[in-house]
């Protein structure tokens, strides 16, 4: 199941889920950027994996939320690859508070990155996605934005949000044969989850019919699948990758 030649843009790369997901599309021979905000480091150690693989990848910071550092990352991008084919949306942030405690800054800087950023990266890339051979828009969301989650008000409708633009989208690129999807994980084994309770985290276990939390490979496998050819009659749909938690 070769990338070989397509160019794909993985935002929030440098590391969890997205470096998964940009360390594996560059083992298949698709062109990698590797996209981080302040990990320069991080992004440097996914760019040698790739390259270690046999893959092509380059680094490029650039803040989602900031529309000019998007076209900035884009106009780079053109210029060493050409047109992009595939933009995963993975680069995302959470500040938690309860509701009442939450203010309005918390509740923008979610809007900003999350759904603000989805809209810039999107918005700036959308013409090659669209004029691309069976072009890729791959939103990643969470369980959280299905089911809601306590202290994550802003969070979770973020990611629910990327339902509706998800759908919206694939409607719009469908008679040009590329498609738009959303993967929705649920909890799954990065540092976000490292940093979440014990106690918390054993309930959420017992929420899990599959009773384990994620491993990256089980989200990237199936952002893989949604980017290659194999994917070309699905579109406009919400992936729930969750060990069986209800929504």
């Amino acid at each position: 199941m070769s990338m070989d030649g397509r160019t794909c843009l993985v935002t929030g790369s440098s590391k969890g889920i997205g470096r998964g997901i940009a360390e594996d599309l560059g083992s298949r021979g698709a062109n990698v950027v590797v996209n981080y905000r302040s990990s320069e480091a991080a992004a440097h150690e996914v760019k040698d994996t790739i390259e270690d693989s046999g893959g092509n990848a380059i680094t490029v910071q650039a803040d989602v939320a900031n529309m000019g550092e998007v076209q900035s990352m884009y106009e780079t991008v053109t210029d060493t690859y050409g047109n992009i084919d595939v933009l995963v949306n993975n680069a995302g942030i959470t500040v938690d508070k309860k509701f009442e405690n939450m203010t309005r800054e918390d509740w923008d800087r979610v809007m900003e990155v999350n759904l603000g950023g989805v809209f810039n990266c999107t918005k700036t890339c959308f013409e090659d996605i669209r004029e691309a051979h069976e072009g890729r828009l791959i939103n990643i969301s969470s369980v959280v934005g299905q089911q809601g989650n306590y202290g994550q008000a802003n969070y979770a409708t973020t990611k629910s949000g990327l339902f509706g633009f998800t759908r919206t989208i694939a409607l719009e690129l469908a008679r040009d044969g590329s498609t738009a999807n959303c993967v929705a994980p649920g909890f799954v084994k990065t540092d976000m989850l490292a940093d979440v309770p014990d106690r918390v985290k054993e309930g959420i276990l017992e929420r899990i019919p599959l009773d384990r939390f994620a491993e990256v490979e089980d989200i990237v496998s199936m952002v893989t699948f949604v980017a290659q050819e194999q994917s070309s009659y699905m579109t406009g749909q919400v992936l729930g990758i969750n060990g069986g938690m209800e929504w």
